[in-house]
């Protein structure tokens, strides 16, 4: 029996701290064989995952002793809440750890999709030299819109108003009167039309529920400017993969860069392969080597703090 089985990739020195007072199984090739996950951790009482491994389903109901999960990252769309909930199974994801790696990854989204200037790799390497291709804009007094605003927008509209954007969202959650706004130069909007009609750039910052997903779906996006960029670093799924394809490929909007997918990783073969002004990255936005050291910290605290609340000690 194993007390904490790891199924994705976390630091070395994480794994070492735990294995301290507990017995460890790591192994990040796990994400891909849920039968043997569950077979492992079928007496464990903590698990730690990222957010590819599905904890629901057969793979949860055969973790009899299952009492916490260590989330490295903070997205939950992954794990069976309500189930855990249920079995009071106790999910502690690491908010805030990552939230300067995605607020820096979005600025440079910014800047760089803004700019265009992915697309001149190869023509200068050929020698060519399309400057006139790459004459585009700045993001001084652009409007840039937050379609959510928790830590991580928050984080980038700080970076942002140093770059003199001008600041919108939209987020039904956080009340009219929330200091919060004013505190971060942020002008609130009533609605998603109306955000996606006036912003320059469009960063999402909401989880995947049954309220967001397709949020983004061909409607919306015919409402953006022609100009606009989109950006996701939160969660596949909240934008129409085929619908943001065949608004790239008819011009109705500027660009999209996206660093998460419906469906991950992303098949060949894809609704967006062949889109233009389209730049994917691997759901990377929140993966730096600070951020993971964050990350690891974060989740080892909690998963300690949590046994030890419920009086589990390690079998070593």
């Amino acid at each position: 029996m194993y007390d904490i089985v790891v199924s994705e990739f976390v630091d070395q020195w994480a794994v070492d701290d735990l294995a301290k007072d507990y017995k460890v199984h790591y192994d990040r090739t796990l994400v891909s064989k849920p039968e043997e996950l569950a077979k492992l951790a079928a007496e464990s009482p903590a698990i730690i995952v990222r957010n590819l491994t599905q904890v629901r389903g057969p793979v949860l109901a055969a973790m009899k002793n299952l009492k916490v999960i260590g989330r490295l990252g903070v997205g939950l769309d992954n794990i069976d809440m309500e189930e855990c909930a249920r079995r009071g199974i106790q999910v502690f994801p690491a908010t805030g750890a990552n939230t300067v790696s995605v607020a820096e990854y979005v600025i440079g989204a910014i800047l760089v999709g803004l700019r265009d200037v992915w697309k001149a790799n190869a023509d200068v390497l050929a020698g060519k030299w399309p400057r006139n291709d790459l004459m585009l804009g700045e993001a001084y007094g652009k409007r840039l819109g937050f379609v959510g605003f928790g830590g991580i927008a928050r984080a980038t509209a700080v970076r942002a108003k140093a770059l003199e954007m001008d600041l919108a969202a939209y987020d039904p959650m956080v009340k009219a009167d929330d200091p919060a706004w004013k505190q971060y130069g942020v002008a609130r909007i009533a609605t998603l039309d109306e955000l996606a009609a006036t912003c320059d750039v469009i960063s999402l910052h909401v989880p995947l529920t049954p309220e967001t997903r397709n949020m983004f779906d061909a409607g919306l996006l015919a409402k953006m400017k022609k100009t606009a960029l989109l950006i996701n670093t939160a969660r596949g799924g909240i934008i129409d993969e085929a619908a943001l394809a065949a608004a790239l490929k008819a011009g109705t909007i500027g660009g999209a860069l996206i660093d998460v997918y419906d469906k991950e990783p992303l098949k060949a073969g894809s609704a967006l392969e062949g889109a233009p002004r389209l730049w994917l990255t691997p759901h990377i936005a929140g993966v730096t080597a600070e951020g993971n050291v964050r990350v690891s910290s974060v989740t080892v605290a909690n998963v300690r703090g949590a046994l030890a609340k419920l009086g589990i000690k390690g079998s070593k």
